[in-house]
């Protein structure tokens, strides 16, 4: 009875009731979809270089790493190359501190999560090595750029174990740091830079593996959706424009012949000022204005526009328009008015003008 009270009332004329599942099973699915965008905006970012960006979504990705009382299995690749990302991006910052451990640098706490990358990974390639060995030498060689010579001592003493796949390295190193030589060719030649591009790489490669994450994929869907409609009008106003402007080509060569035409008449150079040509010119003159005016190149359509109470779109303030949303999208109306050769108009005035277009193209 009990179940029938708190059934709604469609649910109790089907008969049938429909259990919703747990809100915290469907927050932990949510969680689990935003992290993987959050990761896949922070690698695009990373590998753009657009810092502002990349540290809107590092606090994002944070706040839902921190939500997690403890990593998911199926997570834990993603949250490893997000706290790399992170801590690679204030890698040269050793006034930045990631852990409770103050002589942790940025790049030594990155190297902690490269490990754990290492394992989420069926196979080990050249390029994870190469990562590997250039976090190791750029721990190193940031001390040394800032004159900790001491501390780059101590630190070489915590990354490298006494194993023999470890010792050449770690010999060379040390000779680097008794030379207390920042700039010697192993340094630059395993530079920071080296290391930023090796890791676009991982992480291109990851954005690969990735491509089916579900917000990515309902995002894209919905963009989609929303400029179909833009796209279409796109396509079918590029034959449009080319049919106008030779339409108005031939228009003005057939004025410009009567004008010629007209001009060339022994009366106009017997009697100029006969009215029936006079009238003829006037009229000439009008149709010719009316022809410019679509093209935004009129001499005095400013003046009779201003006239009027309400200004009428320009053939060119029109393609303006249309390129506008082809750049910017449709709804971006304040945007496309900054980047726009408009006269006078305002963003709502884009949008009623955008929705004629749209009912012209579409009747």
């Amino acid at each position: 009875m009990a179940g029938a009270a708190g059934s709604s009332p469609g649910e109790a004329g089907g008969g049938g009731r429909v259990c919703s599942p747990p809100p915290a099973e469907v927050e932990a699915v949510a969680a689990d979809w935003m992290l993987e965008f959050a990761c896949c905006c922070l690698c695009r970012h990373f590998g753009a270089g657009r810092a502002a960006e990349f540290q809107r979504w590092r606090d994002v990705a944070q706040a839902l790493i921190n939500g997690f009382s403890k990593i998911p299995t199926h997570q834990k690749k993603t949250v490893y190359l997000c706290q790399l990302l992170i801590r690679t991006a204030k890698g040269k910052n050793l006034e930045c501190h990631f852990e409770n451990d103050k002589r942790i640098s940025p790049l030594e706490s990155a190297l902690s999560f490269w490990t754990l990358l290492e394992r989420e990974e069926i196979k080990l390639e050249k390029l994870h090595e190469d990562i590997r060995r250039l976090i190791q030498i750029q721990i190193v060689a940031v001390y040394m750029e800032k004159g900790y010579f001491k501390e780059a001592a101590e630190v070489l003493e915590r990354l490298f174990t006494d194993s023999a796949s470890d010792k050449p390295l770690r010999v060379k190193l040390a000779t680097v740091i008794k030379s207390k030589d920042p700039y010697v060719p192993l340094l630059q030649s395993f530079s920071y830079d080296l290391l930023i591009s090796k890791i676009k790489l991982y992480i291109e490669l990851y954005m690969k593996e990735n491509e089916t994450n579900f917000l990515i994929q309902a995002a894209t869907k919905q963009v989609e959706s929303n400029g179909l409609g833009a796209a279409a009008l796109q396509n079918k106003t590029v034959n449009v424009n080319e049919n106008d402007k030779r339409n108005l080509e031939t228009k003005q060569r057939s004025i410009e012949e009567q004008q010629s035409i007209t001009n060339q008449s022994p009366r106009d150079t017997k009697k100029p000022s006969i009215r029936p040509h006079s009238g003829q010119k006037h009229r000439m003159s009008r149709v010719l204005r009316s022809l410019n005016s679509l093209q935004n190149v009129e001499e005095h359509g400013d003046a009779l526009a201003c006239g009027r109470r309400r200004q009428r779109w320009t053939y060119k303030e029109d393609l303006e328009l249309k390129s506008g949303v082809r750049e910017f999208g449709v709804g971006n109306w304040a945007k496309i008015l900054v980047h726009g050769d408009f006269n006078n108009r305002t963003s709502v005035m884009l949008k009623d003008r955008w929705r004629t277009l749209c009912r012209i193209e579409q009747g």
